[in-house]
């Protein structure tokens, strides 16, 4: 049952994969010179590699991370207190994701994953694919809660932080160490 739709699946033996948009979704438009978010490419990263979980994809908005409100973040929310699924992978630009991680620190008895990328999906040279692949796992086998998982580290949301300087994700603080 691989489903993209809009609504909540009643199967509660699949993955949630909620997208935001962020620069895992980044196209870019040459007449304009810049990038936006695009369609979602996570379904097919996911049928590429062959997945053999069943999931669910559900679009929540298409917007970089620095422009999500808190209104955003509180329907990103309820889509996953809503989901029938105990297991969670949320898209999302990696600038604020943390933050969307602290509105759902509180959803019980879920093991949420949030991953996004630092180059586009779309980009020849991205490590988009390998995120979503680790989400994917990380969030079947992790206990309940609510995870970062980039670049080959899988961190407890509320103790990594984004350095942007050397654009990558560390722990503050983390028994995942």
């Amino acid at each position: 049952m691989h489903k993209i739709e809009s609504g909540i699946s009643v199967n509660a033996n699949n993955i949630l994969v909620v997208t935001t948009g962020g620069t895992i979704d980044k196209v870019y438009f040459d007449a304009l010179s810049e990038f936006r978010i695009g369609q979602s490419v996570v379904g097919e990263l996911l049928r590429e590699a062959h997945v053999q979980v069943d999931y669910q994809i559900v679009e929540a908005c298409r917007k970089d991370s620095l422009e999500l409100t808190d209104d955003d973040r509180q329907h990103i929310r309820q889509l996953v207190e809503d989901a029938t699924q105990r297991q969670i992978v949320v898209t999302h630009g990696t600038d604020t994701m943390t933050t969307t991680a602290t509105y759902l620190a509180s959803v019980p008895d879920k093991t949420i994953v949030l991953t996004g990328s630092l180059s586009p999906a779309r980009f020849a040279q991205t490590d988009a694919t390998f995120n979503v692949g680790m989400a994917f796992t990380a969030a079947q086998i992790l206990m309940s809660g609510v995870y970062v998982v980039m670049s080959g580290q899988v961190f407890e949301a509320a103790h990594c932080m984004k350095d942007r300087e050397n654009n990558r994700f560390v722990h503050t603080c983390s028994s995942l160490n």
